[in-house]
């Protein structure tokens, strides 16, 4: 039987301390709620009632149970009130030193059967227990941000804590109604360990000026569902907090350079720029405090009209290829009002094309997604071809055959000798330098890559390449382009992965080497992923539906380009694709999907 709780402490009332002392009160617990003074204490009690007053505002908490829950809730200044508590929590600042007397203080002054937990999101819970004389009732107790509404709660024991002790804390976490994932003390644990490397990633495309903090963004929220981008999480998360914590699993998780913090980072800190707290982080908020972004001197400007920047007027779009993402591109320029001259290779293929778009828009309208005339005027904007002759007067080319360079350069440099002059040459590539299908043309400055993700009617995001040789004109009509598509357009640099698919992969290789080295189960990492940091789909899930081959392809020709030890593919990734296991296609990944 686990042992029952019936008054449990919280040192420190920051955030994190006060919604960890909401989540005990709420759920019937008496709290003894700590801090160092009175002015600090007053702090936390009112973030306790702010946040209790917006759930009953809210509907989500009746007025009777929010004054039942502050009943529940003792305030003091000063460990000693802790006395006769069942457990304690600590949810200080991230500093080992201060930890370490907190914890020795503890042991003095609680009974010799309360547990001592620590809420430490990266710091090494074993060097904190051995400040006590009682290192077997020591455990890591992580809760996430908010904690009255994050679901998961990481339970990290260390090399001597106690068999019981880990159980009474996962009962405690199901009566709280929080999902649980037990391991053992490692730098960062699950999902910090998985979202940092991400989020330093992401800096560091910023700070090398590889695209715009508000492009960057918009490609992880766009093209990954995210719910918020990697620059705007960090000024949430605060930048100082994200120093220490990245800092601190560089340290001690191997010395591994993605989680060396970014240049940038240590500058911002140094200069007070903190994120949301301070008023100004990646992006300018109103106030300090406050979640409302206002513009400054780096915020784009927004144009008027579509032919702004140079842009390129564009009535006529040619698209060449015959598979999914040439016909779902198809069918978007057709219901955006562009003529398109479809070409593929033979009149058979061009008769599954048009039979592929007919259906899509169809579905549209049984759907109710759309109108049968509107679907009527795009096929009738649709004209179906089987020789590139038929672009010499288009006004936009956009290449979506097989991703081989050999074919794609062969193609680029006829359409070199058959396009007017000023064309923009656009290829889908998600994988390929798009300088090299540029130099196979004489003209490389109007050449771009128009990265459209998969499926193209419905995702909302386009990457837009441009390489070294690309005009400004030419990237500027392809943003107008994708404006007028209704589409979000990023634009980057030709770089191995872009912007989604560099961030994304190796977070994802970093969930199967954490598999690999046996830290925990894949459903447990893809738990931590999706109630911790909000992601629509655990990178295992992703996996599995993206396909292990594609995903092996995608991070050899990242760590190829940019040869980041760090991003070597994982071997057991490699030894899954060379059995055949290949995911959802081949009914067998990470998971077995033959019962499904």
């Amino acid at each position: 039987m686990a042992r029952e709780f019936s008054t449990v402490g919280v040192v420190g009332l920051g955030t994190m301390g006060a919604g960890i002392v909401e989540v005990f009160a709420r759920n019937g617990i008496d709290v003894v709620a700590v801090e160092i003074s009175a002015p600090a204490l007053e702090r936390g009690r009112a973030t306790l009632k702010g946040s209790t007053d917006r759930a009953v505002a809210k509907g989500k908490l009746a007025e009777a149970d929010r004054d039942a829950l502050h009943e529940r809730v003792h305030f003091a200044v000063g460990l000693d009130a802790l006395h006769s508590v069942d457990l304690v929590i600590e949810a200080v600042p991230e500093h080992l030193d201060l930890k370490q007397r907190i914890f020795a203080e503890l042991d003095r002054v609680c009974r010799p059967e309360t547990i001592l937990a620590t809420n430490t999101s990266s710091l090494s819970v074993t060097e904190i227990s051995v400040a006590t004389s009682r290192p077997n009732q020591v455990v890591g107790i992580h809760f996430f941000n908010p904690a009255p509404v994050m679901k998961l709660v990481e339970v990290v024991r260390t090399v001597v804590t106690a068999p019981e002790v880990v159980a009474d804390v996962e009962a405690l976490c199901a009566r709280l109604g929080k999902v649980d994932v037990t391991i053992n003390d490692r730098a960062g644990f699950i999902a910090n360990a998985l979202l940092f490397g991400y989020l330093n990633h992401a800096v560091s495309m910023f700070e090398s000026h590889y695209a715009t903090r508000e492009d960057i963004d918009a490609a992880m929220k766009l093209g990954c569902g995210l719910p918020m981008g990697p620059l705007a999480l960090m000024d949430l998360i605060g930048l100082d907090t994200a120093y220490e914590i990245l800092d601190t699993m560089y340290r001690r998780g191997g010395r591994d350079r993605r989680h060396a913090p970014v240049p940038l980072l240590k500058q911002m800190v140094t200069a007070g720029l903190l994120g949301r707290k301070s008023g100004r982080g990646f992006y300018t908020y109103e106030r300090p405090g406050s979640p409302v972004v206002v513009p400054d001197e780096a915020t784009p400007l927004a144009t008027d009209g579509a032919l702004a920047d140079g842009a390129r007027a564009i009535a006529k779009v040619g698209v060449v290829g015959s598979g999914t993402m040439a016909t779902g591109i198809i069918e978007v320029f057709a219901k955006a009002g562009y003529e398109v001259v479809s070409v593929t290779r033979g009149m058979e293929k061009s008769a599954k094309v048009c039979e592929s778009v007919k259906t899509s828009l169809n579905k549209g309208v049984v759907r109710g997604k759309l109108a049968e005339a509107d679907r009527d005027a795009a096929l009738g904007r649709i004209s179906w071809s089987a020789t590139l002759d038929h672009l010499a007067d288009v006004d936009l080319v956009v290449e979506a055959v097989v991703e081989e360079l050999s074919v794609k350069k062969a193609l680029f440099a006829s359409l070199d000798e058959i396009c007017k002059p000023g064309v923009v040459l656009a290829t889908t590539t998600s994988s390929l330098p798009v300088i090299d299908v540029a130099m196979a043309t004489q003209r490389p400055a109007d050449v771009v890559g128009l990265h459209f993700f998969n499926p193209a009617p419905v995702m909302p995001l386009v990457e837009v390449v441009r390489t070294i040789r690309t005009s400004p004109e030419a990237t500027a009509t392809a943003r107008a382009v994708c404006a007028a598509l209704g589409k979000t357009g990023v634009v980057c640099g030709d770089r191995s992965g872009f912007i989604v698919n560099a961030l994304l992969f190796p977070y994802l290789n970093d969930a199967v080497k954490m598999l690999e080295a046996s830290y925990s189960t894949a459903d447990d990492i893809d738990h931590a992923m999706k109630l911790g940091c909000g992601y629509p789909m655990g990178p295992f899930e992703l996996l599995d539906v993206v396909g292990l081959d594609v995903s092996l392809a995608i991070q050899r020709e990242l760590y190829l380009e940019l040869r980041e030890p760090g991003f070597a593919p994982a071997p057991l990734l490699e030894h899954l694709v060379t059995a055949g296991y290949l995911g959802r296609k081949t009914r067998r990944g990470f998971r077995d999907h033959s019962h499904r």
